[in-house]
């Protein structure tokens, strides 16, 4: 019997645990979300699509794991796309899926993997909320970001039940240094009831 990760990637406390976890989920994680009905990636591409003028220029896909992301990215037309993530396991799984100009891992203890200004377009689907990216990821995205440029996420509903998640948004918005483009609240993984907001933001 293949085992489970769901339901452990909601309690983990530290990078180590969150490491390890993805490590071990790796090879089983397409098949348990799918069995799930993760929505999320799809429901965010092509929204961020009707919102970025040029497809074909480069876009990140930040915390891209197995590759189901930039799957999604690439079914709604974007052609140019890069995938970050710190586990080299995961990245494994994505390499096949054919979808990424560049697979780059990252250190999780790395304050500044990415240098300033680097996309136009950032995507970090189902990436930044408890278990997975700490809210401090925001800001290294808003900062990775061309001035002007669009940066689409998502926060489920264990992420906004966390107001650390929330008011990190809003600092960058409540000081006009992002606009809020989109949101829009629907299913994340239906078959547990478990929904997430999909935010198109535009940098200042």
């Amino acid at each position: 019997m293949v085992k489970k990760f769901l339901d452990e990637a909601y309690h983990l406390d530290n990078p180590e645990d969150t490491q390890a976890l993805y490590d071990d989920w790796a090879a089983s994680y397409d098949a348990e979300t799918s069995e799930n009905g993760y929505a999320t990636p799809g429901r965010l591409a092509e929204a961020l699509a009707n919102h970025v003028e040029d497809l074909g220029a480069p876009i990140l896909d930040f915390g891209c794991g197995t590759g189901l992301s930039g799957l999604a990215l690439k079914l709604a037309g974007f052609k140019t796309i890069d995938g970050m993530d710190p586990n080299v396991e995961m990245l494994a799984q994505a390499k096949p899926k054919g979808v990424y100009r560049a697979l780059i891992e990252i250190d999780i203890a790395d304050p500044t993997p990415i240098a300033k200004g680097s996309y136009p377009t950032i995507a970090a689907i189902g990436v930044i909320g408890t278990g997975a990216a700490p809210p401090e990821t925001f800001d290294l995205l808003m900062n990775a970001l061309e001035p002007g440029g669009i940066m689409s996420f998502s926060f489920n509903d264990h992420a906004m039940a966390d107001a650390a998640y929330t008011s990190r948004l809003n600092e960058w918005l409540d000081c006009g240094n992002a606009r809020l483009v989109f949101n829009d609240y629907g299913p994340h993984l239906p078959k547990r009831n478990v929904n997430s907001t999909v935010y198109i933001i535009e940098k200042a």
